[in-house]
């Protein structure tokens, strides 16, 4: 293994490339995929059923995305199907190729609100911005250009990156217990980044399936959209990462959505837990004059906030304004233009 960072150890120091895979305990293959985004790879897991493999999470659905998984079903998996999908949470990155293997035989296995809202959010297809979103861009004070240049966009449509999925799946749940790839795996959902996020904790050895749950370097996105404008993700997260928190041993081997397989895991959950703790306060002390959400980037997050990371910003802003709001920490007024004003209770 690699020396201690900050708490965290590596047994891999280096991830695959783009397209590979590597073992990363019997009948465990860890897989990058690359993605077109800021954050550039997506982790996916194959676990060996004997005469064929169990996948959690898939990546995107692209010409590219099928041509790599083309030749990892003739490569890594040994010419041997995928018999079943498994969904960590909805998110495109992660259930993009899941009917693409449902169409070649595969069986589709999320929670409940993961596979509702994959299979909504790929059927509603917008051709243009809908009034509600604008309304909640408005209120969070979003800057008049980038709003302008949205608004006369097409929208980003999970269509546009996901393979359509069909009805039927299998339900997993908290409380569950999974067998897979040789081993039980007993399933933990979480709250925060996706609902009903689930994660799967190995009872023969020390893997924990984490999804985006629990990554080693990077907090995940925690946003509000205007689907759900008035959420409360952070609390969900909080109390998520406190419940990991007491099954977490320092031996836990975590496969994570994202960058690299780690150990270290008490540690971490009380990172990711102080990490928004922290921001909270810093944002109610910052509030001692009214600010919209776009204008407490600053005080959130250490590294600039561009064009491509506008948005998640944006969502993550508000979502722990509505935290401290729920808290009846700071209150907030409507402004003439839409937008709203927050600032600390006296």
């Amino acid at each position: 293994m690699s020396a201690p960072v900050q708490g965290l150890r590596y047994p891999w120091p280096e991830p695959p490339a783009p397209g590979g895979w590597m073992e990363v305990a019997p009948g465990v293959l860890w897989i990058r995929l690359p993605l077109p985004m800021v954050l550039d790879h997506v982790n996916v897991y194959a676990l060996d059923e004997g005469d064929s493999w169990t996948l959690v999470d898939t990546g995107f659905h692209s010409k590219r995305s099928v041509a790599i998984w083309e030749e990892l079903l003739k490569g890594a998996l040994g010419g041997k199907p995928v018999s079943r999908v498994i969904l960590t949470h909805h998110h495109p990155d992660h259930i993009g190729m899941a009917g693409w293997f449902m169409a070649r035989g595969a069986s589709l296995w999320a929670s409940r609100t993961a596979w509702l809202m994959s299979r909504m959010l790929i059927l509603d297809e917008e051709d243009a911005v809908t009034p509600q979103a604008v309304d909640f861009w408005k209120r969070a004070g979003m800057d008049p250009e980038i709003l302008a240049k949205r608004v006369a966009e097409r929208p980003y449509n999970f269509a546009d990156v996901c393979a359509p999925i069909p009805v039927g799946y299998t339900r997993l749940k908290e409380g569950d217990v999974l067998r897979a790839g040789g081993r039980s795996w007993d399933v933990r959902e979480g709250n925060g980044h996706a609902p009903e996020h689930l994660t799967f904790w190995s009872r023969e050895d020390n893997l924990v399936l984490s999804g985006d749950q629990i990554i080693c370097s990077i907090s995940p996105n925690i946003g509000v959209y205007p689907t759900e404008p008035e959420a409360d993700p952070v609390g969900e997260w909080i109390a998520s990462c406190e419940r990991f928190a007491a099954l977490a041993r320092e031996e836990h081997i975590v496969l994570a959505g994202h960058k690299r397989p780690f150990t270290g895991l008490p540690f971490r959950m009380r990172q990711l837990k102080e990490n928004h703790e922290h921001g909270l306060d810093r944002l109610a002390a910052f509030l001692s004059e009214p600010k919209t959400a776009a204008e407490c980037f600053s005080v959130l997050f250490k590294r600039k906030i561009d064009q491509g990371t506008y948005g998640l910003a944006l969502v993550e802003a508000v979502a722990h304004l509505n935290h401290l709001h729920r808290e009846g920490r700071v209150a907030r007024v409507l402004r003439a233009d839409g937008a709203y004003l927050w600032q600390k209770r006296a």
